[in-house]
């Protein structure tokens, strides 16, 4: 039996060091500020632990501020809520996955990414109502289908293919 060379790598070439690296922390850029993020391989895993890297990039690409001022609601008592408090629930309530007005109040307590969002709170979802029954259905629609077109537009510049793979018959 003939074992291997001791040596694997040839003379003049460094071992390369397998070390792992640990990685120090993150930084993202919120609209409350920059914060730092640490992951804990003991804690419990949460489904909105990659919120603040989506919020970074709704401040960095300029989408999330357009968005909570184009919006066609308006109230006119000083004691209505936030545009940003209101769209800004919305935003959270579908990002959690969340089908009904009703699981709105799930998020009142939570403050943290309330406040990466630039909000004061999460308002209630009697709120949420409320706040749709102002908003006109055709300015509503408009408004939204602007936003979108904002966020798609850059791609129909690009050069694309269509790769279609009809071998798959769905059943």
């Amino acid at each position: 039996m003939v074992l291997p060379p001791k040596t694997i790598h040839p003379k003049g070439e460094r071992e390369i060091s397998l070390k792992k690296r640990e990685i120090a922390g993150l930084i993202a850029d919120t609209f409350d500020g920059k914060i730092h993020i640490e992951g804990d391989p003991q804690a419990q895993v949460t489904p909105l632990g990659q919120l603040p890297f989506f919020i970074q990039y709704l401040k960095v690409g300029h989408l999330f501020e357009p968005w909570v001022e184009d919006c066609p609601l308006s109230y006119a008592s000083n004691n209505a809520p936030k545009k940003v408090n209101i769209l800004g629930s919305f935003l959270l309530s579908i990002l959690s996955g969340h089908t009904r007005y009703a699981h709105l109040t799930s998020l009142m307590g939570d403050t943290v990414n309330a406040r990466l969002l630039g909000m004061t709170k999460v308002i209630s979802d009697d709120s949420a109502r409320r706040a749709l029954y102002k908003i006109d259905e055709a300015d509503g629609i408009h408004w939204l289908q602007d936003h979108l077109f904002r966020c798609y537009s850059p791609l129909l510049s690009q050069p694309w293919i269509l790769d279609a793979d009809v071998t798959v018959k769905p059943l």
